[in-house]
């Protein structure tokens, strides 16, 4: 497995992650009850430290993991839970880097040729690293600047070896996460990486994307160069700008608000006005040019709908927003959420009350600060049985669609709780899944730019 070690391997480095998680972790518990918040924070530290160099080493589905952890709020302080969004931030982009010669190995098969033939100039160290693969600087015969994703080796066993390793997971995230569950997250990690090993399938993709946004006022997607491309091979146009981390603590809140609405729109718009469903929303996926655009990378899980889920999908949607029991009650049912046979054994006022308190940003026509306060109700709303949706929630079937956007939307609340932007959400999905006229000057700008596209879907 070129390094990155079978199934047995793999599950040892996270029992010895644990062993080394609970000791600190009992030393947090222990300070903070005697009220030693800093002795407290740097044992949390450790372990954050260690969950970084064990699962960025791993690479495959342990460091998606530690990728998910990094954004999702736990059920903690916020001293507490900034120490681990903070430190598992590295395992976004500055993970440990597969060796130059076995990167070099990889590309050698691919191109036929050393990565110094294909191109014109080659960096050997990466300027990102995620969990499937590494990016590095190239350039062009042309004198185009790409960024060259590649595959690390053996990523593809990797994956599939923490997929089967549920239990050792489970081990580890009961002491740093005790109210998330493994299954559903290790799912989720499932339904996000298989697609992203097929770098010919995110090429496609990711083309569809840039020729529906090409020229788009303030949303980028940078070029495929095709030809450069191989199974284990992703070329694209190389883009610069600020982080998601760097916008979120030093930009100002306007633009903060500007931000948060351009990724609302590109999410939810490309879903009503394409059905097409980009499915990996987290900070490693967001580049900030510092000209009022937002650059959107990796569309390796990208997702697309049917007409007819798409329509099933807004008449959820327009129930919970208009509070109406009966109307989401023919609305689940019509969607494969509630089997017809069941209908009347669903409390279904209880699964309102939980679709709106997801929806809370856009349940007021009115202006709405995202923050973290919310984006932890709502994930605890789902994954803790104390909360009192449960037990109903169980009786609903999930059809693949609506479990993946849930997914995502769940994904883009923690971001948007991060960067805490303000607008009038109600307003704005209005005009994204109803065609509704445009809510604010960003949207006019859009409006004009969509008024001639044949693609709308």
């Amino acid at each position: 497995m070129s390094g990155l070690g079978g199934r047995l391997s793999r599950t040892a480095r996270l029992a010895r992650l644990s062993a080394t998680a609970g000791g600190d972790l009992y030393a947090a518990r222990r300070d903070e009850r005697h009220g030693d918040r800093e002795g407290a924070s740097a044992h949390h530290a450790r372990v954050a430290d260690a969950m970084v160099e064990v699962l960025g080493s791993m690479k495959g589905a342990a460091m998606k993991v530690g990728q998910l952890l990094s954004f999702l709020d736990i059920d903690a302080d916020d001293a507490t839970t900034d120490v681990y969004r903070q430190r598992l931030a590295a395992l976004r982009d500055a993970a440990p880097p597969t060796q130059p010669r076995a990167i070099g190995e990889v590309l050698a098969s691919e191109y036929g040729a050393p990565a110094e033939q294909v191109f014109s100039a080659w960096e050997p160290q990466p300027f990102a690293v995620a969990s499937i693969g590494q990016v590095h600087r190239a350039r062009l015969d042309d004198g185009t600047l790409v960024a060259v994703k590649v595959q690390h080796p053996g990523v593809a066993e990797a994956v599939e070896a923490d997929l089967a390793n549920a239990g050792a997971f489970a081990r580890l995230l009961r002491l740093t996460h005790p109210h998330l569950e493994v299954a559903p997250l290790l799912e989720e990690v499932r339904a996000r990486l298989l697609p992203e090993l097929d770098y010919q399938q995110e090429a496609i993709f990711q083309q569809a994307f840039v020729d529906r946004y090409s020229g788009h006022p303030f949303i980028r997607i940078p070029r495929v160069h095709h030809a450069w491309c191989r199974p284990r091979v992703l070329v694209t146009d190389y883009v610069q700008g600020r982080t998601f981390d760097e916008v979120a603590q030093d930009a100002q809140s306007a633009e903060r608000d500007t931000y948060g609405e351009i990724i609302f729109r590109f999410v939810f718009g490309s879903l009503y006005r394409f059905r097409l469903f980009n499915a990996d929303p987290h900070p490693g996926n967001f580049l900030f040019p510092g000209d009022g655009t937002v650059a959107f990378l990796d569309f390796g899980c990208t997702k697309a709908f049917s007409s007819g889920a798409r329509a099933r999908l807004g008449a959820v949607h327009r129930a919970v927003a208009a509070h109406d029991v009966e109307a989401l009650r023919l609305a689940l049912v019509e969607a494969g959420i509630l089997r017809r046979e069941r209908r009347d054994e669903v409390d279904v006022g209880v699964v309102l009350r939980w679709f709106d308190q997801a929806h809370e940003p856009m349940r007021e026509n009115a202006e709405y600060t995202y923050g973290t306060t919310y984006a932890r109700r709502v994930l605890a709303s789902s994954s803790d049985p104390g909360h009192g949706y449960q037990e109903e929630l169980r009786k609903l079937d999930m059809p693949a669609d609506y479990l993946l956007l849930n997914r995502i939307t769940f994904g883009v609340n923690s971001l948007l709780a991060q960067l805490r932007p303000t607008a009038n959400w109600h307003a704005i999905m209005a005009e994204l899944s109803e065609g509704r006229p445009p809510a604010t000057p960003t949207g006019e700008a859009e409006a004009a730019f969509f008024r001639d596209s044949a693609l709308l879907a």
